[in-house]
């Protein structure tokens, strides 16, 4: 399966811009099950630099010096993303057949386990993700026993995020405590994934933010709008013995096929798409633009529409 992406995002400033360095990171993962065919970056505002790098996440991030005075900067990043869901399958059924106990697991995480080592930076409490309440760890409590199979636990407590919560669009932003969105039982993506970690965290176990896309699919009859999709998050727990499973709690599955990452980090801050510092007086301005598209035409359409999306060769057909 091979997706196209479109991810802008534009600030505009009240006053002159004199000077800004800012880090994207709007190039999407390579992984085992997901490769990345075509990337480009366009930034409007003439950037006296710009370098690209892996971070300690393993993320690809661009970082974007402007000398030159601006009243307003947009980034884009255009993506050509093929998925493998069968591998994630086969990635799924080895995690079934490896998965350990709850309390198997804390013994094993107390211990020195070379390959634990990697994952235990994600057991700690990060910039936006503070120690965990006692009611949100019973909360996870519920589903994670003594005895109970890891997987089996976080399918479960996954669904239980579903069920219990409510999506809903400018009740949060990414800084909510985690707390406010456990007591008003509502939130977004971004809240749900990061209260999941707060959780697992607070009951000892390692678990990690996850920034990506996911496709969103209009009514039956109705045409899908350009720019009409949003970012996505969601979480990966880590179960020793068996590795790293991602779980998304707004949508009650285990990602697939419809889910293209990002990057990882410790939370939201870990993997923004666009932040940086300005020098300059007044307020700002956000606007953000997501498109997220299956490919289903030829291969010269395909390129074509990568470096385009709705070019006047594609529009003709």
């Amino acid at each position: 399966m091979i997706y196209t992406i479109y991810h802008k995002t534009e600030f505009r400033y009240q006053n002159m811009v004199t000077y800004s360095h800012n880090m994207a990171r709007l190039k999407p993962r390579e992984t085992a099950y997901q490769k990345v065919l075509l990337f480009s970056l366009d930034i409007d505002a003439f950037p006296f630099e710009k370098r690209e790098f892996n971070n300690m996440f393993g993320n690809v991030c661009t970082h974007i010096v402007i000398k030159n005075s601006h009243h307003s900067l947009s980034v884009i990043g255009r993506s050509r993303v093929e998925i493998f869901p069968e591998m994630i399958d086969l990635h799924i059924a080895d995690i079934k057949a490896n998965s350990i106990t709850y309390k198997a697991a804390k013994e094993r995480l107390k211990s020195f386990v070379d390959i634990d080592i990697e994952a235990k930076q994600f057991m700690f409490d990060s910039q936006l993700i503070a120690p965990a309440t006692d009611e949100i760890k019973a909360y996870a409590l519920e589903s994670f026993k003594d005895e109970r199979d890891m997987f089996e636990a976080a399918y479960e407590f996954m669904g239980k995020i579903y069920n219990d919560f409510e999506f809903l669009s400018g009740f949060s932003d990414v800084t909510t405590p985690v707390s406010e969105i456990f007591k008003a039982k509502k939130g977004v993506c971004q809240d749900f994934a990061q209260l999941a970690i707060s959780a697992l965290r607070g009951i000892g176990l390692p678990c990690k933010y996850v920034s990506g896309y996911i496709e969103t699919v209009p009514a039956e009859g109705e045409k899908k709008l350009f720019g009409a999709d949003a970012s996505h998050a969601w979480f990966s727990l880590y179960i020793p013995n068996a590795g790293w499973i991602e779980f998304d709690p707004t949508n009650n599955v285990i990602p697939k096929q419809q889910h293209i990452i990002l990057g990882y980090g410790r939370d939201y801050a870990d993997i923004a798409p666009l932040k940086g510092v300005v020098f300059s007086s007044g307020a700002s301005r956000l606007s953000v633009m997501v498109d997220v598209r299956e490919e289903v035409l030829d291969e010269q359409s395909q390129e074509q529409s990568f470096f385009g999306f709705k070019s006047q060769t594609q529009t003709q057909g």
